[in-house]
Formats: C-alpha cells, structure tokens, sequence
C-alpha cells in the first residue's frame, strides 16, 4: 500500500473549513444548553476557524499547539460551567488542537494509497474514527461509569452536584474502606481467590491434553469429540447450572453421607468441578488455534532422537505452545471469577463468591460498595487482558507471523 509521507493540504481551503464544522457541531449542542443552538453552531464556527487558522501559521510545535487549544478551550468551559466545564472543555481544546495538526500535516492520508480519491479517503477516516469510535464508546461507556461512581461520598447510584462540580467534598473513598474492611466481602474474595485459581488449573490441564489429543489425525470422530467439550460455553448457563445441580447433588450427598468427607470441603468442590468444566471449552479453543501453526516435523525429530512423548511434550510441544496454554488459563479464570449463575445452584453461605456478593448486595440491600468491587473487577480484567495481548503478540512472533 503506497503511503504519502510529504503531503500537505493546503490551510484556508482544507484545514480551516474541517476544524470549524467540527466545533460548529459542538458548539450548537453546547448553545442549546445554554442561549440558542443556531448562535453556537455559528460562534463554534468562528472558534474553530479563527484556532485553526492560528495554530496553522504561528505555532509549529505541536505540543505548545495542543496545549494552548486546552488551556483556551479550559478558561471558556470553565466560564460556561465552572470545573466541570473547566475539564470537559480543555479535553475537547486538546482533541481540537490534534485535529488540526492530523489534517495539516496530513496524516489523514498515511494509511491509504496515493491514488485515493478524495471520496475514499473520507469513508476511510469516517469508518475508522467514526464507525469504530462509536463501537468502542458503546462497548466502553458503561464499563468506564462506574469507575468515577465508586468514588462518591454518598450512599447513591448516580452523580451528586458536589460530584459533577468536582468538588473534593463529593469524592470519597469509603465505599473501598468498606469493601476491604467488611467481613461479607472480604470472605467473599477470599472464596473467589480459592475457587477460580483451582478451577483454572483443572480446566487448563485438562483443555490442554484434550487440544493435543485431538490435534491428531488419527483420532476418530474428532469433529464430534469436540463439539461435545466445547459444549458448555455453547449451552445457555442455566441449563448447565440446572443439569450440574442435580448431578453434583447426588454426588455430594455420596462424599458427604457415604465417604465421610465434609460439607464444607464437598461444597466447594462441586463449585471448583463446575468452573472447571465451563472453563475447559476456552483453554482448548485457545491451544487448538495454537496447535494449528505448530510444526509436527518437530516432535517427529525428537522421536528419532530417542525423547519420550512426555519428554518430547514438555520440552518441544510445551515451550511453543504456552501463548496459546496461558491464554486459555486467562480465559477461565475470568470465567470463573466472574460466574455467578452456577455458584447460586451449587454453592452455600460458605462458598460464596465475590459476584454472589454483588448480585445479593444489589437484590437485597442497594450497597455503593458493589461499585467499588466492580471497579477493582475492572482492573483485574484489564491486567489480564494486557498479558493476554502480550502473550498474543508473542506467539505470532514465534511464529513467524510478525516480525522480532
């Protein structure tokens, strides 16, 4: 794909009319809040214009253009709504003042070929900011809401006046002192951090051996084999929690009446078997892809070289292999720090779980602690996701899928 590198488009005809109709948008939702949308649609056009035309000719530096786009934008926001208005506007300052730099420079083009009309290059850039933006912004948005929330000093579910002003007094940390004070919930992840570690080594041990096993040609029915261990991810989660509870009944009652053993060891038992079983189906899709680029010529070598299988295993199959073992491994634990359905059929007082928790807190008292669980969830999943990501990238580079 050729790629235009020194192509500048020019200021007045281009650049300034972009800028301008961007915060002439802006500016007619801003002016209907506040006097009249058509007079800030067109005070928003002058804005836009007169910082583009600016920025174009005076400042070079884009860092000192950014910035004093932020702080111009700030003072205006903040004289409009105060600190609020004070953030939100100098965040828009700042994407206003990038914006005219991508287009002066034009960057716009960088990733399209040169002979592009004009007319592709619009759909490219709307698609890719518009189209994409707006499905990250629906997927993230009500994710990204609770985070701020967690930190009201009220005992509510929505944003205080002391909170949208951003003022110190609306914020507190109360809600976290309560979740890592409080006995429900500190049992609560004490169980979360007992069941899914458990559950996840059962479920990547056993998803691993039935990728590897079923990566071989010789293997009949295959096909069918699989559908029936990938079923569990397949099958709406209460009809699985439905069939699990009256079979881990009957067994249960067995180990417990028959064999002696505890209630309390067989109950968390039967919750760890559960999430390993809807765990299993992620750790073999993941080692399956994986398995797809491994080179069998490899393990043949080192069977010519004398290597056991289970020699041959941990020391050719296992190191190349190990992105796709420990993605599955995240995989399931997510799913079963998360799960919540198949804890409430089989589990008691004693097992419960941090999403037990939660879904209790919402059904029987309205607790703001579940915001603060639900945030530090939200760290969790994003720490797991970036090794994830990382682990991805290195297994296309081991495969020879993207450079060193």
């Amino acid at each position: 794909m050729a790629v235009v590198t020194n192509f500048r488009p020019p200021l007045i005809n281009f650049v300034v009319p972009m800028v301008a109709l961007l915060v002439a948008i802006v500016g007619f939702f801003v002016g209907l809040t506040h006097l009249n949308g058509i007079i800030g649609l067109l005070i928003g056009a002058a804005i836009g214009g007169a910082v583009a035309y600016i920025i174009g000719n005076y400042i070079p530096v884009k860092w000192q253009g950014v910035l004093a786009t932020a702080i111009a934008f700030g003072i205006g926001g903040y004289m409009l709504a105060g600190t609020i208005g004070l953030f939100t506007a100098g965040l828009f300052g700042a994407f206003v003042g990038h914006t005219v730099y991508w287009l002066s420079s034009g960057q716009y083009r960088r990733n399209v070929p040169i002979y592009s009309t004009s007319g592709q290059v619009l759909w490219h850039n709307t698609f890719r900011l518009g189209v994409c933006g707006f499905i990250f912004f629906f997927l993230i948005a009500p994710i990204i809401i609770i985070i701020p929330l967690s930190f009201n000093a009220q005992d509510f579910f929505t944003f205080t006046k002391e909170m949208l002003a951003l003022d110190p007094k609306g914020y507190s940390l109360k809600h976290y002192a309560d979740f890592l004070t409080n006995s429900s919930w500190t049992e609560a992840v004490k169980n979360s951090f007992i069941i899914a570690p458990i559950a996840t080594l059962l479920a990547t041990t056993f998803g691993t051996l039935a990728a590897i096993g079923l990566s071989q040609s010789h293997v009949p029915f295959r096909r069918s084999i699989m559908a029936m261990l990938i079923s569990p991810m397949i099958v709406p989660l209460i009809v699985s929690a439905t069939g699990m509870y009256f079979f881990y009944s009957d067994v249960g009652k067995f180990f417990t009446d028959t064999v002696g053993l505890s209630l309390g060891f067989v109950g968390y038992a039967k919750v760890i078997l559960a999430h390993a079983a809807l765990g299993t189906p992620f750790v073999i899709i993941t080692v399956t892809a994986t398995l797809v680029g491994f080179d069998k010529s490899l393990t043949r070598a080192a069977a010519n070289m004398g290597a056991n299988p289970v020699t041959t295993f941990f020391r050719i199959q296992m190191p190349l292999i190990i992105p796709g073992v420990v993605s599955g491994a995240l995989f399931a634990f997510i799913t079963s720090f998360d799960e919540v359905v198949v804890v409430l059929f089989l589990g008691s007082a004693a097992q419960k779980t941090l999403p037990w928790q939660m879904f209790t807190g919402l059904r029987e008292q309205i607790s703001p602690t579940i915001l603060a669980a639900a945030t530090l969830m939200v760290a969790i999943s994003i720490v797991l996701l970036t090794v994830l990501e990382m682990l991805r990238r290195r297994s296309e580079r081991l495969r020879g899928l993207t450079p060193a």
